[in-house]
């Protein structure tokens, strides 16, 4: 009923008319397994995949993400370049009044304010006409504003002055001008008698005068201006009423 072949070497089927597969009674007994074959080659890398679909955004206080620790602090860097000055901004609030100051010493206090001059003509030559009668005897000059080189009084404190002379002359009339910077102020004369050779005139006034500014004498052609000692003197004088 059945037929047997044998196909290659160890491979026996039993081949049934009814196409069915049985074990076939003949077979031998399992072989011995053999020896594992060494590892293979790794295999070539695959195609690159196509680009995931964006992930979703993450909402707020959907809580799938933790806020990491706060790391530790980057080296300082290099000092920028100084940029360019900004526009100025407003003036602030004025701060408020300081402590009042220590008071001056009293004798510079004192002299800061003061002017006064008395100076005398020691000489009997006539000053030169429309020119500054210089006074080169000193007998007060505070603070120096009377320079008898010049025969000018240089105003170093603005403030009203009053100016005064005493001239004696002899054997010629003589005629005085109070100058300021160049502009007369007042003239004041004395004409010689023939009883009486020897003058004695005075003038003064009041006046105004700016730091900087110069006050002095000055004679014209009626020059007979003269000291001579013990028979008479001609004196200029000025002082500081009050400053302002």
């Amino acid at each position: 009923m059945f037929g047997c072949g044998v196909l290659g070497v160890s491979l026996v089927l039993c081949l049934s008319p009814m196409v069915s597969l049985e074990p076939c009674p003949c077979g031998g007994t399992p072989g011995t397994p053999g020896i594992p074959g060494p590892p293979g080659y790794d295999g070539r890398n695959g195609l690159k995949g196509e680009q995931g679909n964006p992930g979703m955004a993450m909402q707020s206080g959907m809580g799938m993400v933790q806020k990491g620790q706060k790391g530790d602090p980057g080296a300082r860097g290099k000092a920028g370049k100084i940029g360019k000055s900004g526009i100025p901004g407003p003036a602030g609030v004025p701060g408020p009044t300081g402590p009042q100051g220590d008071p001056a010493e009293a004798e510079h206090a004192k002299s800061a304010l003061v002017s006064a001059f008395s100076v005398r003509r020691a000489t009997d030559v006539k000053p030169d006409r429309n020119t500054p009668v210089r006074f080169t005897n000193v007998i007060t000059n505070i603070n120096d504003h009377y320079n008898t080189l010049t025969g000018k009084f240089g105003c170093q404190i603005s403030g009203t002055y009053y100016f005064v002379y005493h001239a004696s002359s002899t054997l010629k009339n003589l005629c005085v001008s109070i100058m300021l910077d160049g502009q007369r102020l007042a003239g004041f004369c004395d004409h010689m008698v023939s009883t009486h050779p020897q003058q004695v005139s005075s003038g003064g006034l009041t006046v105004y005068v700016k730091t900087g500014q110069h006050v002095w004498l000055e004679t014209d052609n009626n020059n007979g201006m003269y000291a001579a000692g013990e028979r008479g003197d001609s004196v200029f004088s000025g002082f500081l009423i009050y400053a302002h």
